[in-house]
């Protein structure tokens, strides 16, 4: 089975599906609106897409939450089971396990102190902590309480925390305690604390989880390089490209999801509805978001853009990724605009030899029916 790229349409929000090689799935944010005509029902779009274990629980292998913000987080205490596993009880199954999650400690520091989390966020947060104290107190953890904390805490409060820590700039090469050789992570933010532009890059948006994914297809184990930022702007895109300018690889892409639903923050300290036209793209910023392989997507997880002041999504941003692409062959496109009788649907890519394919809108996907897992290696027993 090819590895699949799935983003949902969520409006302003983000809702990404990575369907491994190897069967596996790695879930990043959700934005699940009560569905009507004009929100489509991404929850049973997401459902339909995953497998369930032997006790016909839908499950998710890892789940992502970039940072807490209410876009990014929306519906998971109605759509997933938040717990134990043995306190799983809802009889139509249509609550969606969490495997293992993925999260950083720093997102909620950080945020709380700027701005109130929303409930699904605060559920999210409880959920971490309860994984983790379990962790704790066992030294192991089993399926469905499996934690990987992406990012040093202050204070050296994830030192005793060794064995489910990613630090910036380290692998993510496991999936619930499992080894996959289809893919890997490199976790290229949060970043510790530091002495430069401390209050730019510490914000809650600055402080969005960034990662780039290689997605293997056979043999080639970097045949698709996605790379998802979250809503991160324009200070930390800067510091991501000081620190590797001189290391291309580590930033490159074949897909990109344009950060904050295509915001021009993200590329400027200018604010386009302020000065229009007159704005300054940040060079660094454009440099580190500029690093297309041939090919590539960009990918506005958004409402439609348009040719106004509006901002996220913007205009001008948008010009700005379609100039990056130009040179590469590359193509710009959004969510709300991939339409099938008149309405958004998920837009899939499809990871093949030569790079990635955007599938048709009317080819079926056929991802749910997944092979057996391969490279299953235990991290730890639980």
């Amino acid at each position: 089975m090819a590895a699949v790229v799935t983003f949902f349409p969520v409006g302003n929000g983000d809702m990404t599906l990575i369907q491994l090689e190897s069967g596996r799935t790695i879930l990043i944010d959700i934005n699940i609106r009560q569905p009507d005509g004009d929100v489509r029902d991404v929850a049973k779009d997401l459902r339909s897409r995953l497998r369930v274990d032997s006790n016909k629980r839908p499950y998710v292998d890892a789940m992502l939450l970039s940072h807490p913000d209410r876009d990014h987080c929306l519906g998971l205490e109605d759509n997933f089971h938040l717990g134990s596993l043995s306190q799983y009880n809802d009889p139509g199954f249509q609550k969606i396990v969490i495997r293992e999650m993925w999260s950083s400690p720093m997102v909620f520091r950080r945020a709380s102190k700027n701005h109130t989390l929303c409930s699904d966020a605060k559920a999210w947060n409880k959920e971490a902590r309860r994984r983790v104290n379990l962790f704790q107190e066992r030294k192991s953890a089993d399926c469905g309480d499996r934690i990987l904390i992406l990012g040093e805490d202050e204070d050296g409060k994830t030192n005793t925390l060794t064995e489910i820590l990613v630090k910036s700039n380290g692998l993510i090469t496991k999936i619930d305690g499992f080894k996959d050789e289809t893919f890997k992570g490199l976790l290229l933010a949060p970043m510790p604390k530091g002495t430069e532009d401390e209050e730019n890059t510490r914000s809650k948006n600055q402080s969005s989880v960034i990662i780039q994914f290689s997605l293997a297809y056979g043999a080639r184990s970097e045949a698709c390089k996605f790379l998802s930022g979250g809503d991160a702007e324009v200070a930390i895109w800067e510091r991501i490209w000081k620190d590797n300018k001189n290391t291309i690889q580590n930033i490159e892409y074949d897909l990109l999801q344009a950060p904050h639903h295509c915001s021009w923050h993200s590329l400027s300290w200018d604010s386009w509805s302020d000065k229009g036209e007159a704005v300054k793209v940040s060079q660094d910023a454009r440099s580190a978001l500029g690093q297309a392989r041939t090919g590539a997507y960009i990918v506005a997880s958004s409402k439609k853009i348009c040719d106004d002041d509006g901002d996220p999504p913007c205009v001008r941003a948008e010009r700005e990724y379609k100039e990056i692409l130009k040179n590469v062959n590359g193509i710009f496109v959004n969510t709300a605009t991939h339409t099938d009788k008149g309405g958004a649907v998920p837009m899939e890519f499809e990871v093949a030899a030569d790079g990635i394919i955007l599938r048709r809108v009317d080819k079926k996907a056929s991802v749910s029916a997944a092979p057996a897992l391969v490279g299953a290696q235990p991290l730890w027993h639980g």
